[in-house]
């Protein structure tokens, strides 16, 4: 008996730790806010979350209110749903709110890069002065450079004069707008290496294609590979593809190029100065291939559909573009130059703006996430506080609280091309819920901290990618009462959707 009974004790402690790692041992406190733990010990909500994250956030607001806390897989995540107090999570102390740390242990178990001190500085500096402002007009000719490569390789040639091509809108547009934000931001083939600039751009053409092919293939298994739930062959699958990658855009492989984005030299050059190792760095150069160009080529789709499916949409922004060119002096004409679209010229173009900006609002849903560093109190808009555990985290998912509200949207699913323009046709920034206004009525970049700092950037990808299309193409669905394509549930948090299926349309060179 006395050796039993420490066994016992030994076993009955350990059984307790297990079950309070569970999570069946906690409870809500007061001042807290109310806590759904699920009826599955440690995975809590998970499984339905995972599945559609809209409707078990909707599910859990009407049963709970605009604030709760639920167990997702070992954590609890204290959900903020009310837009006009959203700023108690933006303006938040990074002592207390801090999305670095959550980004952080994301990014080291979806890419295996282990992060520099200030990392995420480097990043937002770099972005500040070569993704926005001044530093942008460098990335728009760039930019345009590879999309006329891309789109215009073939004008003029007999085969294609009026021949219309039949394609799949969301695999065209993603194809076209990722290689060509890889090339301008990753570099083009050297010119000493081809012997002349043909040989040269049809070397970057078919090495971009080959890019994209596996950066689709990765892109497909991404959402269970960052919930880690990927099943055995999908993991080797992911193994080969990072191998691939890994060498495509390797630090030495991009010392090699020509034309290399100022801000990937920048950031580069930083993380090696603070002492990462090559191997790292080649990670690092994969995430931001990712982060940059796996949101703007489903966007560009859901744009392009949008604009078809809706007629009076695609004329004004097309009367606002024809408009611009004549303002600066261009035309486009058999024989002709190729358009020079400048950054001057993409901030006169409201309408379009006001298209991308509704297509954003319909088709991106992030989570936007901060891990809680110690206890605080949570303040409402509307005087209400709730206590918040150290350990914790807090979320906020704007497409439900924001995108969607009727209150701040009316008819929030429909398509309307003008809704953030003003009757004068400058930019409408006045929503309304309660009758107070809404500060963040539409958040597809995120906000405050977590903001995405290449945002400029690609507001122009697809602004750019639209305007040649129209100048150039005439394009149309193939079945012009094509429903819209349902949403691809398992990418919900990540961004830019995915419909669940493509969409024929067919297209020919105007000229």
């Amino acid at each position: 008996m006395g050796l039993l009974l420490p066994i016992l004790l030994a076993f009955l402690a350990a059984l307790l730790g297990g079950l309070y790692l569970l999570g069946v041992f906690r409870q809500r406190r007061p001042g807290e806010p109310p806590l759904d733990k699920g009826l599955m010990p440690w995975l809590g909500h998970v499984l339905e979350f995972r599945k559609n994250t809209l409707k078990f956030l909707e599910r859990m607001t009407q049963k709970h209110g605009d604030v709760f806390t639920v167990q997702l897989g070992g954590c609890y995540i204290t959900f903020l749903q009310d837009p006009l107090s959203f700023g108690s999570l933006v303006k938040e102390s990074r002592e207390k709110l801090d999305f670095s740390k959550f980004a952080v242990q994301l990014v080291y178990r979806v890419f295996g890069y282990k992060a520099v001190e200030n990392g995420h500085q480097i990043l937002h500096m770099a972005s500040n002065k070569h993704l926005k402002g001044d530093g942008l007009e460098v990335m728009t000719q760039a930019m345009m450079s590879n999309l006329q490569n891309l789109m215009l390789h073939n004008i003029g040639t007999s085969a294609d004069e009026g021949t219309w091509i039949d394609e799949g809108l969301f695999n065209y547009s993603y194809n076209i707008v990722f290689r060509a934000g890889y090339l301008s931001l990753f570099g083009n083939e050297p010119h000493n290496t081809e012997g002349n600039e043909s040989k040269v751009k049809e070397k970057d053409r078919v090495d971009s294609q080959a890019l994209f092919y596996k950066f689709r293939k990765y892109d497909q298994l991404f959402p269970n590979l960052a919930y880690g739930i990927l099943l055995p062959m999908q993991r080797l699958e992911v193994e080969r593809l990072m191998g691939f990658f890994l060498d495509s855009v390797s630090v030495q492989k991009i010392k090699s190029r020509d034309n290399v984005s100022r801000w990937l030299w920048d950031i580069q050059q930083a993380t090696e100065e603070l002492g990462s190792e090559e191997t790292m760095r080649s990670r690092y150069m994969f995430v931001l291939l990712w982060a940059s160009q796996g949101n703007t080529g489903p966007s560009a789709f859901w744009l392009l559909f949008f604009l078809m499916k809706h007629p009076e949409a695609m004329a004004a922004v097309k009367e606002e573009v024809d408009t611009l060119l004549k303002e600066f002096g261009q035309e486009v004409q058999p024989g002709g130059p190729l358009v020079n679209l400048t950054r001057e010229m993409l901030m006169k173009t409201p309408v379009l703006d006001s298209a991308v900006e509704e297509t954003l609002r319909l088709t991106t849903a992030p989570v936007l996430t901060r891990a809680v560093l110690q206890d605080m109190t949570l303040k409402m808009a509307d005087g209400r506080e709730y206590f918040l555990r150290k350990g914790d985290r807090m979320a906020v998912f704007p497409y439900s609280a924001v995108h969607i509200d009727p209150e701040i949207h009316p008819d929030p699913h429909a398509f309307q091309y003008n809704r953030f323009l003003n009757p004068d046709g400058t930019k409408k920034t006045d929503f309304y819920k309660a009758g107070k206004k809404v500060k963040y009525y539409n958040m597809p970049w995120g906000a405050g901290v977590s903001m995405c700092p290449g945002r400029f950037f690609a507001t122009n990808e697809l602004k750019q990618f639209v305007f040649l299309m129209l100048v150039y193409f005439e394009f149309e669905l193939k079945k012009p009462d094509e429903m819209i394509p349902g949403i691809d549930f398992k990418r919900w948090g990540f961004g830019s959707m995915q419909p669940d299926r493509d969409v024929e349309f067919r297209y020919r060179l105007r000229y």
